[in-house]
């Protein structure tokens, strides 16, 4: 099977014009409240976690609330675990009991989720860990992160894997069969040995293609920071963007002959992806004018910012994120233009802060206020048709007088203000282009 890039183009094409989703981390981990690794890294056994999953009753969960306040929020789409490690399935998997349908909750909570955002003209994302805690022939003893790891119990168990790949192949073809067009599909984890054709990933994206001609796929099938999107023949299975975490690429991703892959950071608004307790009492969330400029920055290097909150165990995102991504939202309700179907600039970073560009338009994101005017590098004032402060359309002028006039080769934009910028977070400068 050979990487189709013509397809790739013409499938990424809503993706890189929306630039901004919500992560949604949400299962069984949000009663102990101790991040979604807990199975994990706190070794706990199947006994021990099942009776989360016999109390397992989301009261709050309400995904037309969870769809309105990422559509307030400016983001474009939202993509949600409907399997996480530990194997607890959300959605109403034929091929397994350890599901939501067979809790309290008592229904399908995925089927849910993508009526309510597809209502609010949002993407589609579903998540799938294509590793999985919970079953028999996934690996247990000395593998680097299952809870039974180090369990003697467990030294000489016998497992057939290909079993597993199967039961994992399956639940993908249902995730692809049963709730209409899927925007995204979100794989996590690969790691050590298993990674690429570990996987069967051949024979697991062709599958996917077939269901899903259109779907979006992350490159974690090959790993977290890996993928052969950056050579010059990609593998079948690279999938569609890279999938930076908790990090933003120094300079964007681009390929062996420098041209630009499309790349997606997924950042949390905390410490956890999934609810912990911690987070709401010592507090430590990033403020949303840290979320304005990290997006800005993302957009600035051709890339997408993926968001994240963690719902606790009634279903309802923390008011904590609500609060802070609503005010992002209301920054992007004046300032939109410049994050929507935006992408980088090929003019060099200013020092005052970022640029964003589409088309003839070009957005200048200074961050920091200057001493006299805003300096604009590489662009002459007579390639320029008018320049105008993005949230409110008022004029901002080119200054030419005695202090300028050494600097022919710079354009000096007058803000109002040398020591205040109108919004002192983000101030936005549209200059079009002639």
């Amino acid at each position: 099977m050979v990487f189709d890039k013509v397809a790739h183009k013409q499938r990424m094409q809503w993706f890189t014009e929306a630039r901004y989703g919500m992560f949604i981390h949400w299962g069984l981990y949000a009663i102990p409240a101790r991040g979604e690794w807990y199975r994990g890294s706190q070794r706990v056994p199947t006994e021990q976690y099942m009776k989360y999953f016999e109390e397992f009753n989301p009261t709050g969960y309400d995904p037309k609330a969870w769809a309105k306040a990422a559509k307030d929020a400016g983001m474009k789409y939202a993509v949600l675990t409907a399997k996480h490690h530990d194997g607890f399935c959300l959605f109403d998997s034929k091929l397994t009991d350890f599901k939501a349908t067979n809790t309290p909750a008592g229904r399908d909570l995925i089927k849910e989720y993508v009526e309510a955002f597809r209502a609010e003209g949002l993407g589609v994302g579903i998540y799938y860990s294509i590793i999985d805690w919970n079953h028999p022939h996934y690996p247990h003893y000395n593998d680097p992160i299952h809870p039974r790891r180090l369990d003697p119990e467990y030294e000489n168990h016998q497992y057939d894997f290909n079993v597993y790949l199967d039961y994992m192949h399956g639940q993908v073809r249902e995730i692809c069969t049963n709730y209409g067009k899927i925007d995204i599909l979100w794989f996590d984890y690969s790691y050590d040995n298993l990674k690429g054709e570990a996987w069967r990933a051949t024979e697991l994206i062709k599958m996917v293609r077939e269901l899903q001609p259109n779907v979006i796929i992350d490159n974690r099938l090959e790993g977290t920071a890996e993928s052969s999107l950056k050579t010059k023949t990609p593998h079948y299975f690279s999938g569609d963007f890279i999938s930076p975490e908790q990090l933003l690429p120094p300079r964007g991703m681009f390929d062996e002959d420098g041209n630009r892959i499309p790349w997606e950071a997924c950042i949390t608004l905390n410490d956890n992806w999934g609810y912990a307790a911690g987070n709401h009492t010592g507090g430590n969330y990033k403020p949303p004018s840290t979320v304005i400029k990290k997006l800005v920055e993302c957009v600035s290097k051709d890339g997408n910012l993926l968001l994240n909150v963690g719902p606790d165990a009634k279903g309802r995102i923390p008011w904590e994120s609500l609060e802070i991504i609503a005010d992002v939202g209301r920054w992007l309700s004046y300032n939109g233009e410049s994050i929507y179907n935006c992408t980088l600039s090929e003019l060099p970073k200013p020092e005052w802060g970022r640029l964003t560009q589409n088309g003839k338009k070009l957005y200048l994101h200074v961050m920091e206020p200057m001493i006299g005017f805003i300096p604009l590098e590489g662009v002459s004032r007579d390639q320029i048709e008018k320049i105008r402060l993005l949230s409110d359309g008022r004029e901002m002028r080119i200054v030419s007088d005695w202090k300028t006039v050494h600097y022919n080769d710079i354009t000096f934009i007058d803000t109002g203000n040398s020591h205040k910028l109108p919004c002192d977070v983000n101030t936005v400068i549209e200059v079009t282009l002639k």
